[in-house]
């Protein structure tokens, strides 16, 4: 009997160390290797000769670096063929910044599509964003903060809308006071615009504040996926939003509003990402 105990407390030893080693490669492998996710936007005010375009989006990449120079990452933006990047913030990270890595992804990204970027919260908390945002626009990234520009194609325009992190103006949220300023800050970029209007915006908790605002689509990053992706639940936790959160990953709509809430790439307080690989989202407009 005591050897009968002996030898399934072994076997179950044994599973249990197998199970996790699995666990552990499957973990480490999940966090170095990078992924496309489609994401097919329809509209009947998408100008027809804006149908087919395509936007790559980057966020959160957080100074990691896929490859030498970050080659791996740029090898996978370039065969994608976008018409633009988008880059959501987050590019670089205040607990171990080197605005160098950043620069050099940004150099070449430009080589590969206009690439157009809009600052994350850890952007407001570091004290080389200057340097960072003066090397960006350098190498030829527009730089938008709370700008409003017009694309161009075949005769007819879409407006791309960039807001500035709120932690650059307003620290914490106690009384509602960043929904408030966002608001505003939207009326002024789009005016009187009329037109399809696509929104670069790093927090994707401000979702009813962009529907609000009457955009059409909406860029965003910052959850990180919920760090933790759990099998029919989602992500566990993600900044300004905490446990389950609501907007962690993937396309949400409400109304005429598309929101695009892209996992990232890099990680920062938590080191490892669990069922979430990082991703780049390549989004295709389509005219109705």
């Amino acid at each position: 009997m005591r050897k009968w105990l002996i030898k399934k407390t072994r076997i179950m030893l044994c599973v249990i160390g197998t199970i996790f080693l699995i666990l552990l490669i499957w973990t480490a492998w999940g966090n170095t290797e990078l992924m496309t996710n489609a994401v097919a936007i329809s509209s009947s005010r998408i100008p027809a000769a804006f149908s087919g375009f395509q936007i790559a989006q980057v966020s959160d990449l957080h100074n990691a670096e896929f490859g030498e120079n970050n080659a791996e990452l740029l090898k996978l933006l370039s065969e994608s063929r976008p018409d633009i990047i988008v880059i959501t913030g987050d590019l670089i990270d205040v607990n171990h910044t080197d605005v160098w890595i950043a620069l050099c992804f940004a150099q070449e990204s430009v080589k590969i599509a206009p690439t157009y970027y809009v600052t994350g919260n850890h952007e407001a908390a570091c004290s080389q964003y200057d340097d960072l945002k003066d090397g960006l626009e350098e190498a030829g990234v527009i730089v938008l903060e709370d700008e409003a520009i017009s694309l161009e194609r075949g005769g007819e325009t879409i407006a791309l809308l960039g807001l500035a992190d709120p932690d650059f103006k307003v620290k914490g949220d106690m009384f509602g006071e960043v929904p408030a300023m966002v608001s505003t800050k939207l009326k002024n970029l789009i005016g009187d615009e009329s037109g399809y209007t696509i929104l670069l915006s790093h927090r994707p908790e401000l979702f009813e504040t962009y529907v609000d605002g009457g955009i059409d689509l909406v860029f965003s990053g910052h959850a990180h996926g919920g760090q933790f992706r759990l099998p029919f639940i989602g992500g566990l936790v993600a900044p300004n939003q905490g446990l389950f959160p609501k907007y962690d990953a993937g396309l949400y709509t409400d109304g005429g509003t598309s929101m695009v809430v892209s996992r990232g790439i890099g990680n920062s307080i938590i080191p490892f990402r669990f069922n979430n690989r990082p991703e780049i989202v390549l989004v295709e407009l389509n005219a109705r």
